[in-house]
């Protein structure tokens, strides 16, 4: 799941060593590429996982030796940004690989890091949301507002669903009107 911050830390460092940098950058595209392939193919989890193993398990460990080739021989200073960049990618190996274990996983969590940007640049107003309470109430509205457009869903047509179902829901119920299951239940009333 961090392949996505392993990558903006070689680009970053494309200043300092251009050559390194876009072998690397090559090798993480590779990877890009067979997650592209999955979704273009319309593949199953298991299927997903299987195509993983087969292609992105020999570039990962392409990536893995050339890294460690790399410091190991002394192409590129520690301290260096580059040197950086690939000692924070081999310290995070194994958690940056998690996602060939199974096809539900991301190759990256950047959809998630660009649905919560709004709530980190938002930082400064919420503390003027008048308590903790109310703050965390904004924060729960800008999950459930993104989680709204991660399923295409206008977030004022949900929104306006909800304050018409809240009051007639059951307890146990109330999940059928989180966003992700908007549409299949909009659709059967």
């Amino acid at each position: 799941m961090l392949l996505g911050a392993s990558r903006r830390k070689f680009y970053e460092a494309k200043d300092y060593d251009k050559a390194n940098a876009d072998a690397v950058l090559s090798l993480i595209q590779d990877l890009y590429k067979i997650e592209s392939y999955c979704r273009d193919e319309n593949f199953t989890p298991e299927q997903i996982k299987n195509h993983r193993h087969e292609h992105a398990l020999p570039v990962l460990n392409n990536l893995q030796s050339t890294l460690t080739e790399m410091l190991l021989t002394k192409k590129v200073l520690p301290k260096s940004p580059f040197g950086k960049a690939i000692a924070y990618t081999l310290t995070r190996w194994q958690k940056l690989c998690v996602y060939t274990t199974d096809g539900i996983l991301q190759i990256d969590n950047n959809l998630i890091e660009n649905a919560i940007r709004p709530v980190a640049l938002g930082r400064k107003n919420y503390l003027f949301a008048g308590s903790h309470e109310r703050a965390q109430d904004a924060a729960m509205l800008y999950s459930l507002f993104a989680t709204c457009r991660l399923h295409n869903i206008n977030p004022e047509h949900w929104l306006t669903h909800v304050f018409e179902k809240i009051n007639s829901a059951k307890k146990q119920n109330l999940y059928q009107l989180l966003p992700q299951n908007y549409d299949a239940n909009f659709k059967q009333q």
